[in-house]
């Protein structure tokens, strides 16, 4: 609901691609519109910014990955948008170690599409269906990804756990 409230008050704005200088909209490559969390959130986010909080905590304890913070935004993709393939890391950066991808689709038929694609190192392709509620957790700099498109809205909100670089 928090999503949806605040999409319909045109508070997304397509994703761009790149950081700081090299920052650009490529539609070619990225078909989202994003908002990002953190200030203000109302009491559903603040709840999934907890459990997000406990989830880097349990991860520290059992992977030591270092974690200290959490960089995340809703994610919503309209019909026919994907994002082509690529890694969460950005080139002389090694903070983003850790991404999660939460999806909010209610009813997700195989049929509709939207998968994340991820390539293991074996060369298969696992495919995620964006089904609500399923998490998926990969290291950032290691596994190349693709979200391909649906033909639905697809819903997600998409984080990174940072280490200090």
């Amino acid at each position: 609901d928090s999503a949806l409230r605040r999409y319909a008050a045109g508070a997304f704005h397509a994703a761009a691609v790149g950081r700081g200088a090299e920052r650009q909209l490529r539609s070619e490559a990225r078909g989202d519109q994003v908002l990002w969390l953190g200030e203000q959130p109302d009491e559903p986010e603040q709840a999934l910014l907890d459990r997000y909080e406990a989830l880097r905590l349990a991860c520290n304890e059992a992977l030591m990955l270092g974690l200290f913070e959490l960089e995340c935004h809703y994610a919503v993709y309209p019909p026919g948008a994907g994002y082509a393939r690529h890694l969460d890391r950005f080139a002389g950066d090694a903070s983003r170690t850790l991404s999660a991808v939460l999806y909010l689709n209610d009813d997700w038929q195989p049929s509709d599409g939207g998968e994340l694609a991820l390539w293991l190192d074996d060369g298969r392709v696992l495919e995620v269906p964006p089904t609500a509620g399923t998490l998926a957790l990969f290291l950032s700099e290691r596994f190349w990804h693709e979200v391909r498109p649906a033909t639905r809205e697809r819903w997600s909100v998409t984080g990174w756990f940072r280490r200090r670089a």
